[in-house]
């Protein structure tokens, strides 16, 4: 008997065996696509511009309902843009009925699946497809029809025992369909659901102080921060207070906010605390870095804009020459929101990242449109000098914290891949050596903060981080993939489970005397972050005795803290076949990071580690494939 996540009150079990399609209707030509009940969604307190003459008579001629749009909330000018027939047909989607909609619609819709009325595949293919995508559900159509992915909004990347172990209860009902990632961003993907659980779901997460709502499409994703942030000797600010009030700023405490739901593209928000910048501001669309301004001895932020990695483009921030006290950065990110949806373009989706935005404006105008929005002025960027280098430190290991006796243990997650039972030995851990609480890094690893002295020796040996080890291996502790073809239709090749092999026989083979990053990603859209990495490889093709074959690009430099730097293209074309990829690397490991070949052919400190690991993350392939 596989029974749907329980909330409170408890939900009934569904009748179906994890895997089968028991209870479902099955699809019929004749059967018409099924949409829920329309609706006007309302965003309390904002404004909603009056429509223009020209913007009501391009709605009559085109036969929009401009409240069931998503329209409602941009400017005339935005409006027309997104109008026009030369706008992209996200926009023409967005036109007909804003994904906003689906906040109410996934409990209407898995209610009609669940009592047999329709199922998924009946469901209109832009609410299953695209519009779901606003309440955080992605539907993986090529890979795993019928399931889908529900990413999460995670600010700060903390979660509680109670949340991890509700998170894997939601995946456990799905056997071997069921898994989780953690994410570049911090952040964490559910893999397996079902459309009929998806509401259950929802409910749960709100109950534990959750969202998975304008975690997609052209949304602003989940804010990072430090993952040491109120624990970390060296910060200047604790970030965790300013990405929840942001977060509850943007998205109406976790409730959706249809005024800010919208934009032309995704926007990714960074805010740094201290010199390390774990937050990545380089690569964020804004960036937030904490300083001490000078003539007030205050801790502000300078504003970085624009970082962003795509297919057309890949680029750091620039300086947004502005800085902002702390009790300005909520009304500056909301404004800064607004004036992106009122002036983005919505014509070329590869041309509608904020950066574009800010170079057609200049940084001077951009600036004083914000101004404009808050109703005051802001001060330009202040500048600090430091005496000293600061290398970026590494947040794995044992630490100790700045409250005397207690320690961080940063543990790495092999690939960031987390099963249903991972979730509750994590929890069981952070209950059991620390304060009940954990935190998500950007490297898709974990840490359990505010640790005893006395309990680490207990931690260390715990078997979790046996498999989770805080003392892994070289390679092994830096390694950063994306999703890859297991289940992302985009990816070009597998990259985790093949990741973790290249690993494990790079790690059997060669002593690595430091901390070597490598970042794997399926395709030019740059998820794995490969221009990020010391070593980066993204997927791409490649020729083997003159057949195609999977194959990736190499990127060499990437370097991130105080003075970042972005990898370049090294070499192209390379196939994935062991045979060929393994000496390449092997090569630079000893040519470009100091490594040499083992004298015996023992495992390295982590390699077992990274195996056990590549086995639990091959585990979800086989029902997946």
């Amino acid at each position: 008997m596989r029974a749907a996540v329980t909330t409170h009150p408890a939900a009934p079990a569904r009748p179906c065996t994890a895997g089968s399609s028991a209870g479902r209707v099955p699809r019929h030509a004749a059967v018409p696509r099924r949409s829920v009940a329309r609706r006007a969604v309302e965003a309390p307190g904002a404004e909603v511009p009056p429509l223009s003459e020209e913007v009501a008579a391009k709605l009559a001629e085109l036969g929009i309902d401009f409240d069931r749009s998503g329209l409602k909330y941009l400017s005339n000018d935005a409006r027309m843009r997104a109008l026009d027939r030369k706008s992209t047909k996200f926009e023409k989607t967005k036109n007909e009925k804003c994904g906003s909609h689906m906040w109410s619609d996934v409990t209407e819709l898995a209610a009609l699946i669940r009592e047999g009325k329709t199922s998924w595949e009946d469901l209109d293919l832009d609410d299953v497809d695209v519009r779901l995508k606003w309440a955080g559900l992605f539907h993986r159509r090529k890979r795993t029809p019928g399931r889908f992915m529900m990413r999460l909004k995670l600010p700060n990347g903390e979660l509680t025992s109670e949340q991890l172990r509700f998170l894997g209860d939601c995946i456990a009902p799905y056997g071997e369909d069921g898994c989780a990632d953690i994410t570049t961003r911090a952040n964490i993907q559910l893999r397996g659901i079902q459309l009929e659980d998806a509401d259950r779901i929802i409910e749960g997460l709100r109950q534990r102080g959750l969202t998975s709502f304008m975690s997609g499409m052209d949304n602003v994703r989940n804010i990072t921060g430090s993952p040491i942030a109120g624990i970390d000797p060296h910060e200047l600010i604790d970030t965790r207070p300013l990405c929840h009030a942001l977060n509850d700023a943007i998205t109406s405490q976790g409730a959706g906010n249809a005024a800010l739901t919208n934009l032309p593209r995704k926007i990714n928000i960074g805010i740094s605390s201290s010199r390390d910048d774990f937050a990545h501001c380089h690569i964020n669309d804004v960036g937030l870095k904490a300083v001490r301004d000078p003539e007030s001895g205050r801790v502000g932020f300078n504003v970085e804009l624009g970082g962003y990695f795509s297919i057309k483009r890949n680029v750091m921030s620039i300086s947004g020459d502005t800085f902002l006290t702390q009790e300005q950065v909520v009304p500056y990110c909301i404004a800064l929101l607004e004036v992106f949806r009122d002036h983005g373009a919505r014509d070329d989706r590869q041309k509608a990242r904020l950066m574009w935005l800010v170079e057609a404006m200049g940084v001077d105008a951009f600036r004083s449109a914000i101004e404009q929005r808050m109703g005051q002025s802001l001060r330009r960027e202040v500048h600090v000098a430091y005496d000293d280098v600061w290398e970026r430190r590494d947040v794995l290991g044992i630490h100790p914290q700045a409250q005397e006796g207690l320690h961080w243990a940063g543990a790495c997650v092999p690939a960031g891949r987390l099963l249903a039972s991972d979730f509750h030995a994590l929890a069981d851990a952070a209950d059991t050596y620390g304060d009940g609480s954990v935190r998500l890094t950007v490297e898709e690893n974990v840490i359990v903060p505010n640790v005893p002295q006395e309990r680490l020796a207990a931690l260390q040996a715990d078997p979790l981080f046996q498999r989770f080890p805080v003392q892994g291996g070289n390679l092994l502790r830096g390694l950063v993939s994306c999703t890859g073809a297991q289940f992302c239709s985009l990816a070009l090749v597998e990259t985790k489970n093949r990741a973790l092999e290249v690993v494990r026989k790079l790690e059997a083979e060669l002593d690595i005397p430091r901390l070597v990053r490598m970042h794997w990603t399926g395709c030019p859209n740059s998820c794995g972050q490969a221009q990020v990495g010391d070593i980066g490889l993204m997927g791409a093709p490649a020729k083997l005795d003159g057949k195609a074959v999977e194959g990736v690009k190499i990127f060499l430099g990437g370097k991130i803290g105080e003075n970042p730097e972005l990898a370049k293209e090294f070499e192209r074309g390379i196939p994935v076949d062991e045979s060929i990829l393994l000496p390449r690397l092997r090569d630079l490991l000893i040519s470009e990071f100091g490594a040499t070949p083992k004298q015996a052919a023992q495992p390295a400190a982590g390699a077992s580690a990274a195996g056990s690991a590549g086995q639990a993350a091959a585990e979800p392939a086989g029902a997946a494939a």
